[in-house]
């Protein structure tokens, strides 16, 4: 059942012109999800009983992104007046008007900040029963935050600003992560009091704190474990760091659950992901979108797998793969490129320099080495030969290639799709089929060898080759005497 004294609001509107992107800032991938995807999933574990984000930059971009991510999230549209006050004025004046609990405000771009440290936020404010919360964190380097100055008993007095802060609040180090809980009353009745008569003519929402300090309002600031729980994303170099210790946070998540992975420091994974345990993890792996890896297989080195499913026991190293099924048992690589729609069945194989495409591949049928396999099917225990082709477009269409069980294909054999070959089929090596072979038939259509003898010694003398050739020769036929 949902917290229906609990609102959540959402901060989206601003540019981000520090990322110097075509793409919203909000908008930019972290571990799978955009930026204001773990925002949104957070408010989602909190279970409010009504979620809005205001917007403006990008509006109808950032707006579909946040509905896929949190369908039935009220979008808010913030008007002409700057300002995260503004912001929350208009998100509050879109809840019920009979809505009585507390309001939470989240920034859109503080993916990190968890939804447990937020509950206990939440209990700690209703407890006290203050008009205001506001979460801060200690920071080694303070410069350029809010500064939470406590009064003599330690308790919350006001926040000031780096420009405005004397040079002894400006060595506070506890600043202001511009998180708020409020009560819903206290906050309409201070919201309604806002104005833009700054330098900036914005509308600020750290005014609504100083407004409720002014009415004799109770206000604390609770600071956070850790400071990187509140860090917002600014720039790139701001949301690489955050991605690393994003990752740092699902990697160790997996050590603790049963996965081996021998390089943190060079394997990468979404948070979608799902790993089974007793399942290995090697060096330079990134695992991405919704891959699911099952006990047992053993995935890496420097692979790359997109929303693939490998199955237990499954082998695959040194592989490009996305939308790809792999078996149980199975072995992929190295230097394997698996494209969307390759199913690899329970103890099969796609071997080195191997590339598939909307490809069946039975139980136990396997393509070692050198072959593209394009919108095809192979039955079971089926051995493609190196060198094989697909050839499954005409200049114009796709056509498929029907490849039974039990198949022996030679090396070097090219398939010209549409064409079926039957069970038991053998082909000869370099074969091209153009047309359908029967059950238990060989397919051979190969040109008689001819050798030419004494070629190369009349049409390139004075060669090395000639050279050896009439060397050869001169041996042959000292041998003979």
């Amino acid at each position: 059942m949902s917290d229906q004294n609990l609102a959540i609001i959402v901060l989206a509107a601003g540019q981000g012109t520090r990322m110097k992107s075509a793409t919203p800032k909000l908008l930019h991938p972290l571990a799978g999800s955009p930026v204001v995807g773990h925002v949104l999933r957070t408010a989602r574990a909190l279970d409010a009983a009504h979620v809005l984000a205001v917007v403006r930059h990008e509006r109808d971009r950032v707006a579909e992104t946040i509905e896929a991510e949190l369908p039935g999230t009220t979008i808010v549209d913030q008007d002409e007046i700057p300002g995260t006050g503004r912001a929350v004025e208009q998100a509050v004046a879109a809840l019920p008007a009979d809505f009585a609990g507390e309001v939470l405000v989240l920034n859109g771009d503080v993916p990190l900040l968890d939804a447990d440290t937020l509950a206990a936020f939440l209990a700690q404010h209703r407890d006290t029963g203050s008009a205001a919360s506001v979460l801060s964190a200690i920071y080694d380097d303070p410069h350029g935050y809010g500064r939470i100055v406590r009064g003599p008993a330690g308790g919350f007095d006001r926040i000031v600003e780096q420009k405005d802060a004397s040079e002894v609040e400006r060595a506070i180090p506890e600043i202001n992560a511009g998180i708020y809980a409020f009560g819903a009353a206290a906050l309409r009745d201070q919201l309604a009091n806002l104005t833009t008569e700054n330098a900036q003519g914005e509308k600020y929402l750290t005014d609504v704190i100083q407004l409720l300090r002014e009415a004799g309002s109770e206000v604390e600031a609770v600071p956070v474990a850790e400071p990187w729980l509140v860090a917002g994303i600014n720039d790139r170099a701001q949301l690489s760091e955050t991605a690393a210790r994003l990752n740092a946070l699902i990697v160790r998540g997996w050590q603790l659950n049963g996965v081996t992975i021998e390089d943190p420091a060079t394997t990468w994974i979404d948070l979608a992901v799902t790993i089974e345990p007793d399942t290995t993890i090697r060096p330079g792996t990134q695992l991405k979108g919704a891959t699911t890896i099952a006990t047992g297989a053993i995935v890496g080195p420097d692979t790359t797998l997109v929303d693939c499913e490998i199955g237990a026991g499954a082998h695959v190293k040194r592989t490009d793969g996305t939308l790809a099924v792999i078996g149980a048992g199975a072995e992929v690589g190295p230097f394997a490129y698996l494209r969307p729609g390759t199913v690899l069945g329970d103890g099969g194989k796609i071997g080195t320099f191997v590339e598939t495409k909307n490809a069946e591949i039975g139980r136990g049928s396997k393509v070692p080495h050198l072959s593209y396999i394009g919108d095809t099917r192979i039955g079971e225990q089926s051995n493609v030969g190196a060198g094989s082709i697909t050839a499954n477009y005409d200049g114009v269409n796709k056509h498929r290639t029907e490849i039974g069980s039990h198949v022996r294909t030679g090396s070097h054999g090219v398939f010209v799709a549409p064409v079926t070959i039957g069970d038991g089929v053998y082909t000869g090596a370099g074969t091209v089929v153009r047309k359908d072979v029967p059950a238990g038939a060989l397919a051979v259509n190969v040109a008689p060898q001819r050798n030419i003898e004494g070629w190369v010694t009349t049409h390139r003398a004075g060669t090395a080759a000639a050279q050896a050739a009439e060397a050869a020769g001169t041996a042959a036929a000292t041998d003979a005497e």
